[in-house]
């Protein structure tokens, strides 16, 4: 599986938002900057954040974005599955009629837990843990 543009550019997005957290809003254009993400492409992406309530947005000549609650409180998996349109390996995995072998099919099984740990460690994986993760790198 390969994740799309779509995700990357949101997951870089919201890390930016994690590592200005509580330090109050930042624009597009800075996020932009930082992020090498075109401005048109980030409000794009902030459209669906800011719906789901994990970006929230002050106008104003000290405005711009920011995350709605704690960055150890949204998981990357939460995140993606706002973004991608589709999350899986194989079809079949989330919907048997996807393919006439299915029920039959050997290597189905295998795809679903490889679905499944791919789905753990996203989960189990909040934005302060990437950049807490980061941190602890530049250090070494």
């Amino acid at each position: 599986m390969k994740l799309s543009t779509r995700g990357r550019y949101g997951t870089r997005l919201m890390l930016e938002l994690t590592r200005n957290y509580g330090k109050g809003p930042i624009t597009t254009s800075k996020i932009s900057k930082n992020q090498n993400i075109p401005v048109k492409y980030l409000e794009q992406l902030i459209i669906p954040l800011k719906k789901a309530k994990l970006i929230t947005s002050m106008r104003g000549p000290k405005g711009g974005h920011m995350l709605s609650k704690p960055p150890d409180k949204i998981s990357l998996w939460e995140i993606l599955l706002l973004l991608e349109s589709k999350l899986t390996f194989v079809d079949c995995v989330v919907d048997e009629m996807a393919c006439k072998n299915s029920r039959n099919c050997i290597i189905r099984p295998v795809w679903g837990k490889a679905l499944e740990a791919m789905r753990t460690i996203f989960t189990q994986t909040t934005l302060q843990d990437v950049v807490d993760a980061d941190k602890g790198l530049r250090r070494g």
